[in-house]
């Protein structure tokens, strides 16, 4: 037997990344991250399937919640390690783990609050999943690797980073196992981003891999417009749709990635003077300190991005974007009559400062709810996205009147066309194909195609499932 692979998050859901490869005595992690639906989210709760004192080593592919968010849990429960990633997913993770640990006890004491006005309580909610504390103890475990570059565990075990092109750091991970005098591949492809996106560089080919877990958020469907002037196409038109209506655009967005490449499409729209010169209020703190390890990663950014910073045309700086990081701030943009456009976390409604925006304007037909981002199951942002007439947010409930839109094309995931063109370079069939981090249909779609197509093993793991790879 070569390893051990189990599967204890993203198995038949979308969140909660993690995987755990054991090798001839070394046990390390592929990813931590936090379940965000609402049918999962009890699991954030429930006891690790593992010691965390026994793990070696954790490998972290990026900084979003559901692939590192249950870091502080895993540290506070006795791990002891070093966390591998890219400089600036370390950067960007601390900065969103400390954000994630506010929230949750901000939201932990509303809830607490709300329980004891209604005479009821929960075995979870009304306690803080991890603490600030919790948060902060995470970040002398992280160590820094750049892209190519590979750590060693044991003498016959390393992780390699390679550039995933899905957001700023994020990485595919090769782990390589010496045996019989022989080098094995098992390629976790964490979060594959699409070729041709702004500002970060294209993913990373691999002609050969033994194993592979690649992820399927976007495998049973295709991007119907993901190109930059499809975007900017329906941008413009949902923008002055309406300014001509009178309301304001409110989008819910990631503060990593999708912020960055928001504003870099209403730049381009502004500069062209194919949108009226409204007021963008980028309302996240942790977006706006993200957007600076942006500025200060240049490094990491492609071409087109790197020639327009040298011609002095940033998208992070322009003229009408305002960043509002106190809360007075926030609640003075609700006072403002005249159309704006609101960016605010997080992406999928499920806390931060939108809610406060979106209940500010869900009773107003003339403004619009601008979904960009992907909406899991369960969370408020789906259930807006699905249409229902009526919506709770901070523990009322409110008529939906507002005009709710989405953008598809900005996703970060590859779509199913480009996972099967990432895996296309692979010339040796791989002994077996994990599906993972996808819903039901989209894992087993593009497992069924992908074996239709190449004739692989493939295998939709279910969630604590241990397969040996021989």
């Amino acid at each position: 037997m070569l390893a051990k692979l189990s599967f204890f998050g993203a198995a038949q859901n979308v969140t909660g990344s993690c995987y755990l490869l054991e090798n001839n005595g070394t046990r390390i992690l592929i990813d931590c991250g936090l379940y965000q639906e609402r049918n999962y989210q009890e699991r954030n709760w429930q006891p690790f399937l593992f010691d965390p004192r026994t793990i070696d080593a954790v490998f972290l592919t990026h900084a979003h919640l559901d692939h590192c968010g249950l870091l502080p849990k895993l540290v506070r429960e006795g791990y002891s390690g070093k966390i591998y990633c890219t400089p600036a997913t370390a950067e960007i993770t601390q900065i969103i783990l400390l954000d994630s640990a506010k929230l949750q006890e901000e939201d932990a004491r509303n809830k607490a609050e709300r329980h004891r006005r209604e005479g009821r309580s929960s075995p979870y909610s009304d306690i803080p999943l991890y603490t600030t504390m919790d948060a902060e103890a995470v970040t002398p475990h992280f160590q820094p690797v750049d892209y190519l570059s590979c750590v060693s565990i044991s003498s016959d075990l390393e992780g390699c980073y390679y550039e995933a092109g899905h957001v700023l750091g994020a990485a595919v991970i090769s782990i390589n196992i010496k045996k019989d005098g022989r080098n094995h591949r098992v390629l976790f492809s964490g979060d594959i981003g699409e070729p041709d996106r702004p500002i970060i560089n294209d993913p990373a080919i691999f002609n050969e891999a033994e194993y592979i877990v690649i992820e399927s958020t976007y495998g049973d469907r295709t991007h119907e417009e993901h190109k930059s002037s499809d975007i900017q196409k329906q941008l413009r038109e949902c923008i002055i749709k309406t300014v001509n209506a009178g309301g304001k655009i409110v989008i819910p967005s990631f503060a990593l990635e999708r912020s960055q490449e928001l504003l870099y499409h209403l730049n381009e729209l502004f500069l062209r003077k194919e949108i009226p010169p409204l007021t963008v209020y980028l309302d996240s703190p942790m977006a706006i300190r993200i957007t600076e390890v942006y500025q200060r990663n240049y490094d990491l950014f492609d071409k087109e991005m790197t020639r327009r910073l040298k011609q002095g045309d940033s998208c992070f700086r322009f003229d009408n974007l305002k960043m509002t990081q106190s809360t007075e701030e926030s609640k003075a943009i609700n006072e403002e009559k005249k159309s704006s456009i609101i960016i605010a976390g997080s992406g999928m409604v499920t806390g931060g400062r939108i809610k406060h925006h979106i209940i500010n304007n869900i009773t107003r037909p003339e403004s619009t709810l601008l979904f960009i981002g992907y909406q899991a199951i369960g969370t408020p942002g789906r259930m807006l996205l699905d249409g229902v007439k009526e919506i709770r947010l901070l523990g009322q409930y409110y008529p939906v009147k507002m005009n709710i839109e989405q953008i598809n094309g900005f996703s970060a995931h590859a779509d199913q066309d480009g996972l099967l063109e990432w895996l296309s370079d692979i010339r040796v069939p791989p002994r077996c194909v994990f599906v993972t981090h996808g819903e039901d249909k989209a894992t087993a779609s593009f497992a069924r195609l992908l074996t239709e197509k190449t004739g692989w093993k493939t295998v939709v793991p279910q969630y604590k499932d241990t397969i040996e790879l021989d």
